[in-house]
């Protein structure tokens, strides 16, 4: 728990029980209404963030929401968890979905052959009815168990869901064939269900509906397992992020190397950073200089030059020399544990996405019970006896059970995240659909995303009777052997266009300047053109008109020299991906505005935006200042996508309507973002709103067709004309028609296809 504002205290409760959407909103509205409370309930989290006066209780807010017929605690503290007693949070997760499976195996593996008996007349034996009331008792006592609590739930406090009319469903079509059975006719030995498409009165003693409870019991039992299991991550932003950092640091303590868990530092420790090693926590450099590289949590692409009196954030990486740090802050003081919370409270505070399916169950539900109930009465009322009265009513709740709307969603999102993974786009799930109909506004970052994230040799300037392959030669073998990012760059880049480098017969790092050495009999210099001013050289008028230019750009320019002569000047930068300017007309194109949005400094960030063709440039921002970006862009009104790949991105990713994840990033970012694009290329982000959009529009047209069936039919349910093949019929068809809809799915194509 933690003390906000003063006289308020904020607190993050873990809610069990949840079945949908739906519950999400009542546990909300339940703790809202409560005198002092302000509440926010995500489903897919399963965490209610609760602000209250400090007078309330934390035990009254649970009480609050087990009254609501769910669960509550506080979260398990991260020290104890993860002390190593008892389970891990993964293996928590496994124990959470195995009754899950379990009941969805039991569930597939007895349904199958009771529809089968129950359409293919061959199959209809002697006996067939009293084997597919052996097979499908299991389905629908044990299998769709959850569904019948959930119902139960709902039903102690009046509201009405999917669970309820699955459970209505089921229970009237296996109670109703019971009867049949055993007091009606469908046990005589040689019943069948024959194809007659006739309308006519029956008193429904020969009919048996044990393929609709348990076939619908498995639709949608496999619809809430995929659902489960895409729920399981979300929190593993949250540790992607933690496990970016150092896990052991080599401590100073009276003269000598200590190695200890990072756990285990103290704010004024010093500790030892080897080139390669990551930065253990926040701190100051007391001894040494170095590059180092924080591009993952800063998006600033160049690494930065630190020398004594220079602070440095934990979890960077020291591309350079020899560090010694003494560290100012440590655990949830540091800038890493400070964006993991941002990430966190992203995910939190996002409403969660109303299932349509859930939203026209709360009408159609207690409409369909009330016309069961009213045809009851109806029958009974007009003298027709008291079958034929249960048979109406009862074939009304049949007719309504959702075998069709069982498979709309989880069918559809089947197809299209196949055929998205395919194309190298991954769908988290079904709320991220209704997220991509409504983004006008799309944020990139730049470094990785617009960009490739690596440091390239762009352009050589050569001075007059200067050739540019003697300069790349002997640049590039002096940059070969410093382990500095840029030089490694320059390096890279030579070897490509002269081939074979040849090795420098001596060689020095000059800290925060550059290199030197003799490379082929020529003593060169290669770095800042402070370091050819300190050997008396100057840069030609070309030469400098190159180097200004290529700065004022946001580029990096290295000056080279030899034998006592400038001779060229070097821009390397983090070059523009060749496929941006395509995928930013191509966003265009789908009613997007873009905007880049960054933290490396505002020249390279407006020269990469103009080459792309974006007009909006946000420059030099903080982690948490991209996320307030969102929060203003949202504010103005605005549905917001975020398209990122570094850690420096994971909370503006969770905080935005639409999170897009490059696969070619980090961890933290791709847990934190609603899509993935596994190919690290833009105009994968295009395609994968087209994708998203057009999935979407299938769920939807799903769920007409799976409700105009239902509503359809009803009439003649009600009427007692329906005979039970005309309704098996139907309820075939309609599933058939969703199943085959979605399927269309499999023809989407890349726009570059």
């Amino acid at each position: 728990m933690t003390t906000t504002t003063p006289g308020t205290a904020q607190v993050e409760l873990a809610i069990g029980g949840m079945t949908c959407a739906s519950c999400a909103a009542r546990i909300e509205k339940k703790l809202n209404r409560m005198d002092g409370v302000e509440a926010t309930v995500n489903y897919a989290t399963e965490k209610a963030k609760v602000t209250f006066d400090a007078d309330i209780a934390v035990a009254d807010l649970i009480a609050t929401v087990e009254a609501t017929g769910y669960t509550a605690q506080e979260p398990t503290p991260p020290k104890a968890a993860e002390s190593g007693d008892g389970p891990s949070d993964e293996e928590k997760a496994d124990e959470e979905l195995r009754p899950l499976k379990q009941r969805l195996i039991t569930a597939v593996a007895l349904a199958v052959p009771t529809i089968l008996m129950a359409m293919v007349p061959a199959l209809q034996f002697a006996y067939w009815q009293w084997l597919s009331l052996t097979l499908a008792a299991p389905v629908v006592v044990y299998a769709a168990w959850p569904f019948h609590k959930a119902a139960w739930t709902n039903a102690k406090h009046g509201a009405a869901t999917m669970d309820t009319l699955i459970s209505v469903g089921t229970i009237a079509a296996f109670l109703w064939s019971l009867w049949a059975l055993f007091f009606g006719t469908a046990g005589t030995p040689g019943m069948t269900h024959p194809f007659e498409f006739t309308i006519a009165r029956t008193d429904g003693a020969g009919n048996i509906y044990l393929e609709a409870a348990a076939g619908v019991t498995a639709f949608i039992l496999a619809g809430r397992y995929f659902e489960a299991r895409s729920k399981r991550k979300a929190g593993a932003a949250l540790k992607a992020l933690m496990q970016l950092g150092a896990k052991e640091v080599t401590v100073l303590k009276g003269g000598r190397e200590v190695t200890v868990p990072t756990a285990e530092l103290q704010v004024g420790d010093r500790f030892l950073v080897r080139p390669g090693e990551k930065i253990a926590t926040d701190g100051t450099v007391v001894e040494g200089s170095s590059a180092v590289d924080a591009s993952m949590l800063t998006g600033e692409s160049v690494p930065v030059e630190v020398s004594v009196g220079d602070s440095v954030t934990g979890a960077t990486l020291n591309a350079g020399g020899r560090l010694v740090v003494e560290a100012t802050r440590v655990g949830s003081d540091t800038q890493l544990a400070r964006m993991a919370k941002l990430v966190e409270d992203a995910q939190n505070g996002k409403a969660a996405a109303q299932r349509l399916a859930d939203k026209i169950s709360a009408v159609f539900v207690p409409v369909v019970i009330a016309l069961a109930l009213g045809t009851l009465g109806f029958w009974l009322g007009t003298g027709q006896g008291l079958t034929a009265a249960f048979t109406a009513a009862v074939a009304v709740l049949i007719i309504a059970c959702p075998c069709a709307l069982g498979l709309a969603t989880p069918t559809a999102l089947m197809v299209g995240t196949g055929r998205g993974a395919q194309l190298g786009i991954l769908i988290k799930g079904p709320e991220v659909l209704e997220t991509t109909r409504k983004v006008d506004t799309i944020v990139l970052d730049k470094t990785g995303t617009v960009t490739t994230g690596r440091m390239t040799l762009i352009k050589v300037h050569t001075a007059a009777g200067t050739d540019e392959t003697d300069v790349l030669r002997l640049a590039g073998a002096l940059e070969h052997s410093s382990e500095h990012p840029i030089a490694q760059a320059v390096a890279t880049g030579a070897a490509a266009r002269v081939g074979a480098l040849p090795t420098p017969e001596d060689f020095a790092n000059i800290p925060g300047l550059g290199v030197q050495g003799v490379v082929d009999g020529h003593a060169v210099l290669v770095g800042r053109e402070k370091l050819l001013q300190e050997w008396a050289m100057e840069l030609t008028p070309s030469l400098k008109a190159a180097k200004d230019a290529a700065e004022t750009a946001g580029k990096t320019a290295i000056a080279v020299a030899w034998d006592g002569e400038a001779r060229a000047v070097l821009e390397v930068a983090d070059a523009v991906k060749e496929t941006s300017a395509e995928a930013i007309r191509r966003l265009r194109a789908l009613g997007l505005t873009p905007i880049l949005l960054t933290g490396d400094n505002k020249a390279v960030a407006e020269a990469v935006a103009a080459e792309v063709g974006i007009d909006e440039v946000i420059a030099e921002v903080m982690p948490q200042d991209k996320v307030d970006v969102v929060k203003r862009l949202q504010g103005e009104g605005r549905s917001v996508a975020m398209v990122g790949d570094g850690v420096n991105d994971a909370a503006a990713l969770a905080q935005a309507d639409l999170g897009l994840a490059m696969g070619t990033g980090t961890d933290a970012a791709i847990e934190a973002g609603d899509l993935t694009l596994v190919r690290g290329d833009l105009r994968a982000a295009a395609d994968a709103i087209r994708l998203s959009r057009k999935t979407l529009g299938t769920i939807r047209s799903n769920l007409f067709w799976a409700f105009a069936y239902n509503v359809a039919a009803l009439p003649l349910a009600a009427a007692g004309l329906l005979n039970p093949m005309i309704a098996g019929a139907a309820m075939a068809f309609s599933s058939v028609f969703v199943v085959g809809n979605s399927l269309r799915l499999r023809g989407f194509q890349a726009a570059d296809k």
